[in-house]
């Protein structure tokens, strides 16, 4: 992989940790990265930076996509990456909130909507369930041992039940997860999340 490919547009290394070249990946990991990169058009970061430990590599992947694509789920992909858009924020994770607010802004073509919750989801043009979804995710992120029944309740009087509730909290506390293990990589985003939909759907 070129030096270019490594590192951001200002010359910062994408990792405090080494990262392998594609050429010196297990073959299964460099088969995901390479499908992701025919579909994105680029290689995100999460995947380069993640792949120095592949064990580790596939577990994250594992419970991401468990998670993240379960056909089951009421939560649309946009309600999935409010609610990573908003614990990150909370969590400080930059990578977090600008890649995952990139993809809020393709799954819900509102290009204003990923930062408005990124800063506080209360003053942002979602509705009251959804503002419920968030308020009940941030507690569990910042407060955990405060969540009581009568948070369950809250959820429920919005048309949430009990397996929305359980979505919701592995969302929460897998990108708990991911934003603690971002931030000590010192992880960089790419470039392309930064523009990536924030132009009006014609």
């Amino acid at each position: 992989m070129s030096d270019t490919a490594m590192e951001s547009t200002a010359s910062t290394p994408i990792s405090r940790y080494p990262v392998p070249s594609l050429d010196d990946m297990p073959a299964d990991i460099l088969k995901r990265i390479l499908a992701v990169q025919e579909k994105a058009k680029f290689i995100p970061n999460v995947f380069l930076a993640l792949a120095h430990r592949p064990a580790e590599f596939r577990a994250f992947f594992a419970y991401h996509d468990a998670i993240m694509e379960r056909e089951s789920s009421t939560l649309s992909p946009a309600e999935k990456e409010m609610i990573i858009v908003a614990t990150s924020a909370a969590n400080g994770c930059q990578y977090c909130v600008v890649a995952h607010g990139a993809l809020l802004r393709v799954f819900s073509k509102e290009p204003l909507l990923a930062d408005q919750i990124a800063v506080n989801y209360l003053h942002a043009p979602i509705t009251p369930k959804q503002k419920q979804m968030l308020a009940f995710s941030l507690k569990l992120c910042r407060t955990p041992e405060l969540v009581q029944n009568a948070d369950y309740e809250a959820l429920k009087a919005h048309g949430y039940d009990d397996e929305d509730i359980l979505d919701i909290t592995g969302i929460t506390g897998f990108f708990g997860l991911s934003n603690r293990m971002a931030i000590v990589m010192n992880m960089q985003s790419n470039p392309e999340f930064y523009t990536m939909a924030r132009e009006p759907r014609k």
